[in-house]
C-alpha cells in the first residue's frame, strides 16, 4: 500500500524539497505586478502574473525600504528572491529581496552573471585589496576631461592638498567605445612609474550610462592594475562591477578625491603640534643635559687638588680658630683662679690683720712670735709690728688671765 501523509507532512516535505534546490534560492521572475498591499508593518504582499499563471510574493520591510523604485499596480517588473512554502496555506511563494522595472532586466541579469563569474575567480577577494597611499605625490585620473566629475575632482584636490600632481589619462566614460579606451587609460598610468594611485571616475547616470564600468575587460584591467585603484563612479546608490574589483570604492568622484588626500589645513595643524612637542622635548633634553653637566662639574671640582687644598685650608683655619678660643677660655679660667687665690692670700695675710688694728709681737732677741704671756718674761724687749711701722717695748709686768 502506498505511504499516506498528513497535510502537514506533505507540505513540509515539499518545503524541504524547495529549500534544498539551489536553483530556487535566487531566481529572477518577470511578470505583471498586481494586488500590491503595503501593510502597516512595512511588509509588501503582491502577485506576479502573466497570461498563464500567478505567483504569490512577499517582500519584507527592510528590502522594501531599500528599493530606489516605487512600483505601481500594472507595472511589468523583474523580481528577485527565493522560492519558499507558506505552510499555513500550503502554497509556494517568492520571498522577494529586489525589484526593478522589467526594461532593465537583461542588463541586471548580465550584471549578476558576470559578478558571479568574476567573484568565483577571486577578483573581488578582500585579501587582494591594497592600502591607499596616505600622502600621494601624483594621482592618475581616468575620466573624460570635459565632465563635471573631473572639475569636481580638481577643485577638491586644490582645496585639500595642493601639493599633489594630477596626471589625467583621458577616456570616454559612456558608450560602446568606452571600455577599450578605459582599459588603455589604465594601462598608460601603470606604465607611468611616477603615479602613486589611480582614480577611476564618472558622474551619475542611468544603468545604461554606467554600463561600460560593468564591462568584463574593464573590470579585469582594474583588478590587474599594478597601482592601487579607487573608484568614484555615479552616485552613492550606484554600484558597478569595477567597485568590487577596486581597492577602494567611494560613493562619488568628489568623495574619492577627499579620501585620496589628507586635509592640508589639518595636516598643517598636526605638523605645528608635532613641532611644538619636538621643541619641548628638545628643550627638556637640553635642560637635563645641562643639569647633568653641572652635576659632573661639581663632582669633578670636589676631586680636584685645588678643592682639596681649599678644604684643608678651611679645616686648618677652623682648627686654629677652635684652638685660639680654647686657649683664650683657658687663660680666662686661669686668670679667674689666680685672682681668687690672690684674694684668699690677701685675706689671710698678717698685713691685712694689722690694717684692721691688730699687732704682731715678737721678742727682740730671737724674733720669736709672742702669742702668750708665758712667751716673754718681765724685762724682755719686744718688737710690736703695726700696719704702719714697728715699736720696741719692754715687759714691765705680766698679768695672766684666768681661764
Amino acid at each position: 500500500m502506498t505511504e499516506t501523509y498528513t497535510v502537514w507532512e506533505l507540505t513540509t516535505y515539499i518545503r524541504d524539497l524547495l529549500d534544498l534546490d539551489p536553483k530556487l534560492q535566487q531566481v529572477w521572475v518577470e511578470g505583471e505586478l498586481s494586488n500590491l498591499t503595503r501593510a502597516s508593518s512595512g511588509h509588501w504582499y503582491f502577485t506576479l502574473k502573466d497570461d498563464r499563471s500567478e505567483l504569490k510574493c512577499v517582500m519584507w520591510k527592510a528590502a522594501a525600504a531599500a528599493l530606489n523604485y516605487n512600483p505601481q499596480h500594472g507595472d511589468r517588473v523583474l523580481a528577485r528572491g527565493r522560492v519558499a512554502v507558506y505552510e499555513a496555506r500550503g502554497q509556494y511563494q517568492l520571498m522577494c529581496d529586489q525589484m526593478q522595472p522589467a526594461g532593465v532586466g537583461d542588463l541586471n541579469r548580465q550584471f549578476e552573471l558576470l559578478k558571479i563569474k568574476l567573484e568565483a575567480e577571486g577578483l573581488f577577494d578582500t585579501d587582494r585589496k591594497r592600502p591607499i597611499p596616505a600622502f600621494p605625490h601624483q594621482i592618475g585620473v581616468v575620466t573624460s576631461p570635459t565632465t563635471a566629475a573631473f572639475q569636481d575632482i580638481q577643485n577638491v584636490l586644490r582645496r585639500r592638498y595642493p601639493l599633489v600632481e594630477v596626471i589625467l589619462s583621458p577616456t570616454l566614460v559612456q558608450g560602446k567605445e568606452a571600455p577599450p579606451q578605459i582599459v588603455e587609460a589604465i594601462r598608460r598610468l601603470n606604465d607611468y612609474t611616477q603615479v602613486d594611485v589611480i582614480l577611476l571616475a564618472r558622474g551619475g547616470g542611468s544603468l545604461e550610462d554606467l554600463w561600460c564600468f560593468n564591462d568584463e575587460t574593464v573590470v579585469r584591467a582594474v583588478a590587474g592594475s599594478r597601482l592601487p585603484v579607487i573608484t568614484g563612479v555615479g552616485h552613492e546608490i550606484d554600484f558597478t562591477l569595477v567597485d568590487f574589483a577596486a581597492d577602494y570604492r567611494a560613493p562619488t568622484p568628489s568623495a574619492a578625491a577627499e579620501i585620496l588626500t589628507p586635509d592640508g589645513e589639518a595636516l598643517r595643524n598636526t605638523i605645528e603640534i608635532w613641532r611644538d612637542q619636538m621643541a619641548e622635548s628638545i628643550q627638556a633634553c637640553l635642560d637635563d643635559q645641562r643639569q647633568g653637566i653641572a652635576q659632573q662639574t661639581r663632582w669633578l671640582g670636589r676631586l680636584s687638588p685645588a678643592h682639596n687644598i681649599q678644604t684643608s685650608r678651611q679645616r686648618i683655619d677652623d682648627l686654629l680658630s677652635r684652638a685660639a678660643r680654647s686657649i683664650e677660655n683657658d687663660l680666662a679660667r686661669q686668670r679667674e683662679r689666680l685672682a681668687s687665690q690672690t684674694r684668699a692670700l690677701e685675706s689671710a695675710s698678717p698685713l691685712a690683720l694689722l690694717q684692721r688694728g691688730y699687732a704682731l709681737v715678737t721678742r727682740a732677741g730671737d724674733g720669736r712670735r709672742v702669742s702668750s704671756v708665758n712667751d716673754a718674761a718681765e724685762g724682755t724687749l719686744l718688737h710690736i709690728t703695726l700696719h704702719d711701722g714697728r715699736l720696741t717695748a719692754s715687759v714691765q709686768k705680766r698679768e695672766k688671765r684666768e681661764p
